[in-house]
C-alpha cells in the first residue's frame, strides 16, 4: 500500500474515482498501524525491561500513520492544487519521509518483539533444565511422579514457543535443524519417563543406569541447539559446518566451470583442481565403504579418472584462451565445458544410484525388525546369552544404517535434507546402545513390566526413525527426478500432461510476469487453504481413511496449482492446470460418494446435512470440470478460463475445510470407543489463539502430546500405592 502511494503516478486530471482510492489507501495504512501499535503497546506493558523503547517506537509508527492519513485526505478536494490544505499531491516528499519513519518504527517494533521471544524461549528452557536436575536426583516414586507432572507442562510450553519459532524461520537449514531438536525432545520425554521409571525400581542395576544417563545427556544437547539456532550462536565459539557433500561439491564445482563462458580471468587453475580433489576424496567414501556394490564402486573410480582427465583438457584449452581468444579456441573451450560438465553429471548419478540403491536394500532387509523382536522374547526369558547375541545383531545393524545415512546426505540434494540425513544417523547411533542397556536390564530383571516397557519405547524410537528413512529416502529420490516443490506431491496421482492424448495437439502457454501478478492473491488464497487442509487430515487416527486419502489428494493438487500460479512446480502450462483441475474434479466426485458412504452409517439425525454438503460438493466439482473442458482462444480468453479454474478450486477447498472435520466429528460420534481422532497428536501442527483480538489469525503451533504421559503418570500413581 504504501508502495502504491509513492509511485502513483501525478497526472494533470484526476477523477473523483482516483481521488477516492488514495484517500481508501492512505485510511488503510493507517488503520493497520493502529492495529500494529496496539499489539506493541500490550507487548511493551508485559514486558517492563523493553518498555520505553518499544513505546517510542509505536508512538512514532502511530505519527506517521497518522500523517500518512492526512497527507491522503484528497477525496474532498475539488481544487487540491489551490486549496491551502497539503496533501500527497503537494506535498509528495512529505509522505515519502513518513513512509520511511513508518518503516524504520515498525521494524524497531519488530526487532523489540523478537527479543521479548527469544528471551521467553530461553527462560522456557532454564525451568526444563532446572526440572530435569530435580528428576535425576529424586529416590521415590511420589515425588517422581509430582516432579515429572510439573516436567511435562514446562515441556509442554517450551513446544509451543519453539513451535511458533519454527514457523517463523525464514532460514530452511534451521528450520529443519530446530525441527531434528524438537523431534529429540519429543521422543526423549517418553523414553526419559521410562528409563526413570526403570531405575527407581531397580536402583543398584547399572544398566539402568546407563540407559537414563544416555536420554538426559540426549535432551541437554537437544535444548543447548534450539537455543543456539534462536540465538544465532555457537557454544564455545565453535563452528559447526558440516562437511560439505557431494552433491553440493559437484554444483559450486560446474557453476565455476560454466563462468569460463563470461570470464575466462575470474579464477584459478588451482582452484578448481582444488575443487574436483574435495569431490574426488568425498567419493572415497562410497569406494571405501563395505557396503558399496562393485559395479557402483568400478563406475565410480573410472567417473573419477575420466573427470580428471577432462578438466586436464579444459584448463589446456583455457589457457591457450586467455593468450589468443580465437573462434577455434572458444570452441575448443565450449566443448571442453560441455564434457566436463557432463562427466560431472554422470559422476552425480552414479553416487546417487550408490547411495539410494543400498538404502533401499537395507530398509527392505530390516522392514520385519526381527532383531528386536528377539531381543525383546530373550530379554523376557532373562537368557542373558541370546540377548548378548542379538545386541551384536543389533550393533551391526546400528552400522549399516549409520553408513546409509552417511552416503545418503552425500547425494540428499537440499541443506534441509542433509540436516535430516545428519539427524538420523545420530539418532541410530545414540538409540542403539540404548536398546541394547534397556535389553541388558530387561534380561537381569525378566519379571518387570517397567523394565520390559522401558525396551518397547526404545524398540519403538528405532522402528519410527526406519519409517522415517523410507519417506525421507523418497524425498531424496523426488529432489534428484525434479519432482519437488516447496511441498510433497502425492506420487499415487496422475501426472499432470499425461494419461491425455489430446494435450499433443495443444499448444502450451504460459502465464507472463502481468497475469502471475493478478492472480497472485487468489494463489496465496489457495495455499492457505491447502495448509488448512492439511492440519485437518493430520488430526485423523485412521491415515488409511477413503475420506482422508481424497482430501490429501485434493490439497496436493490444490497446492500444485497454487505454485503455477507462482510460475513454479510441475504445472508448466496452462494446459496442464486444466488437466489438473479436472483430476482434482473427479477427485472431488470420488470423495462425495466416500462421503454418501457415510451416511449410511451415521445417525438419521445427521445424515441430511452429511448429504446435503455432499450434493454441494458434486455440483462444485461439476463446475470446475465445465470450466476446465470449455475451450479458450486467445491470451485474454486463456487468462480468463485460469482465473475461473483456480477460483472454483478455491471454492472446492474452502467446502473441504468444513467437511473434514464434520466428518471426523460424526464418526466419532458414531463409533464410541474407537474415534478417529488422536487426543492430542505429538508435536504436531495444532491450532491455537494466538491473543485476544478475535480477528487476528489463527497460527500453528505444534505441541506435545501430554496425554500419553498423563496415563504413565496415573499407572505410575496406581503401583507407587500398591
Amino acid at each position: 500500500q504504501i508502495t502504491t502511494l509513492i509511485n502513483h503516478k501525478d497526472k494533470p486530471k484526476r477523477s473523483d474515482k482516483t481521488l477516492q482510492a488514495i484517500q481508501r489507501v492512505g485510511q488503510a495504512v493507517n488503520l493497520a498501524v493502529g492495529r500494529f501499535v496496539t499489539v506493541g503497546e500490550a507487548i511493551a506493558n508485559e514486558n517492563h525491561e523493553l518498555k520505553e523503547e518499544m513505546s517510542v517506537a509505536c508512538i512514532e509508527a502511530r505519527r506517521a500513520g497518522e500523517t500518512i492519513a492526512q497527507l491522503t485526505d484528497v477525496a474532498s478536494l475539488d481544487h487540491p492544487e489551490s486549496d491551502s490544505h497539503i496533501t500527497i499531491f503537494t506535498d509528495k516528499t512529505g509522505v515519502v519521509k513518513a513512509a520511511r519513519l513508518l518503516l524504520s518504527s515498525v521494524t524497531k517494533v519488530l526487532v523489540l518483539a523478537d527479543r521479548i521471544v527469544i528471551k521467553q524461549i530461553i527462560t522456557s528452557r532454564n525451568k526444563v533444565l532446572a526440572t530435569m536436575e530435580q528428576l535425576e536426583k529424586v529416590s521415590s516414586f511420589q515425588e517422581f511422579v509430582q516432579i515429572f507432572s510439573q516436567f511435562g507442562n514446562e515441556m509442554v510450553e517450551f513446544a509451543h514457543l519453539t513451535g511458533d519459532r519454527q514457523n517463523d524461520l525464514k532460514d530452511e537449514k534451521k528450520k529443519a535443524r530446530m525441527a531434528a531438536s524438537r523431534a529429540v525432545l519429543e521422543k526423549c520425554t517418553m523414553m526419559l519417563l521410562t528409563a526413570s521409571k526403570t531405575c527407581l525400581r531397580h536402583p543398584d542395576c547399572e544398566s539402568a543406569r546407563i540407559n537414563k544417563d544416555g536420554v538426559f545427556h540426549r535432551m541437554r544437547l537437544a535444548l543447548e541447539q534450539v537455543i543456539e539456532i534462536v540465538t544465532d550462536s555457537r557454544s564455545n565459539g565453535e563452528n559447526e559446518m558440516a562437511p560439505i557433500s557431494i552433491y553440493s561439491g559437484i554444483k559450486e564445482f560446474k557453476n565455476k566451470v560454466e563462468g569460463l563462458r563470461e570470464n575466462l580471468y575470474f579464477l584459478s587453475k588451482e582452484n578448481l583442481s582444488t575443487m574436483l580433489e574435495v569431490i574426488l576424496e568425498h567419493t572415497e567414501d562410497f569406494t571405501d565403504s563395505a557396503y558399496t556394490s562393485h559395479e557402483h564402486r568400478e563406475h565410480i573410480l573410472e567417473l573419477s579418472k575420466q573427470a580428471k582427465m577432462e578438466l586436464e583438457q579444459l584448463v589446456s584449452v583455457w589457457m591457450q584462451a586467455q593468450n589468443q581468444k580465437t573462434k577455434d579456441l572458444m570452441e575448443d573451450l565450449e566443448v571442453a565445458i560441455l564434457k566436463t560438465c557432463q562427466c560431472m553429471n554422470e559422476l552425480k548419478r552414479e553416487v546417487h544410484s550408490a547411495a539410494t540403491s543400498l538404502a533401499a536394500d537395507l530398509l527392505k532387509y530390516h522392514t520385519d525388525h526381527m532383531v528386536l523382536k528377539a531381543l525383546k522374547i530373550t530379554g523376557v526369558e532373562g537368557n542373558l546369552e541370546a540377548v548378548a547375541e542379538y545386541t551384536c545383531k543389533l550393533s551391526e545393524q546400528k552400522e549399516q544404517l549409520v553408513e546409509m545415512c552417511r552416503l545418503l546426505r552425500h547425494v540428499s540434494g537440499t541443506e534441509p535434507l542433509e540436516i535430516t540425513c545428519i539427524h538420523a544417523e545420530d539418532t541410530f547411533q545414540v538409540t542403539g546402545p540404548q536398546i541394547i542397556s534397556a535389553a541388558e536390564t530387561l534380561a537381569l530383571h525378566p519379571s518387570s513390566k517397567i523394565a520390559k516397557e522401558n525396551l518397547e519405547v526404545f524398540c519403538e524410537a528405532w522402528e519410527s526413525q526406519l519409517s522415517d528413512m523410507s519417506l525421507l529416502l523418497r524425498e531424496i529420490n523426488d529432489v534428484f527426478e525434479g519432482r519437488r516443490g516447496e511441498k510433497r506431491v502425492y506420487l499415487s496421482l496422475p501426472r499432470p500432461g499425461k494419461h491425455n492424448a489430446n494435450l499433443k495437439a495443444l499448444k502450451p502457454v504460459k502465464l507472463d510476469t502481468e497475469e502471475q501478478a493478478k492472480i497472485a492473491k487468489l494463489g496465496l488464497e489457495l495455499h492457505l487453504l491447502t495448509s488448512d487442509v492439511d492440519s485437518e487430515t493430520e488430526k485423523w487416527e485412521d491415515q488409511e481413511n477413503e475420506i482422508v486419502q481424497h482430501g490429501q489428494g485434493m490439497s496436493s493438487m490444490a497446492y500444485s496449482m497454487y505454485l503455477f500460479t507462482r510460475g513454479e512446480g510441475l504445472l508448466k502450462t496452462t494446459q496442464d492446470l486444466f488437466h489438473q483441475a479436472e483430476i482434482f474434479a473427479t477427485e472431488g466426485t470420488k470423495l462425495a460418494s466416500a462421503l454418501h458412504a457415510l451416511s449410511d452409517q451415521v445417525h438419521d439425525d445427521d445424515k441430511p446435512l452429511l448429504l446435503l454438503e455432499a450434493e454441494k460438493l458434486i455440483s462444485m466439482c461439476k463446475q470446475l470440470q465445465v470450466t476446465a473442458k470449455a475451450s479458450a482462444q486467445g491470451k485474454s480468453a486463456t487468462f480468463t478460463k485460469v482465473d475461473a479454474c483456480i477460483l472454483k478450486t478455491r471454492n472446492v477447498m474452502t467446502l473441504l475445510c468444513q467437511l473434514l472435520p464434520l466428518c471426523c466429528k460424526l464418526l466419532r460420534k458414531n463409533k464410541t470407543g474407537n474415534g478417529c481422532l488422536k487426543p492430542a497428536p505429538p508435536w504436531k501442527e495444532d491450532r491455537i489463539r494466538t491473543g485476544t483480538n478475535a480477528r487476528t489469525p489463527e497460527r500453528r503451533v505444534e505441541t506435545f502430546g501430554i496425554k500419553s504421559l498423563e496415563n504413565h503418570i496415573t499407572n505410575m500413581t496406581f503401583l507407587e500405592s500398591k
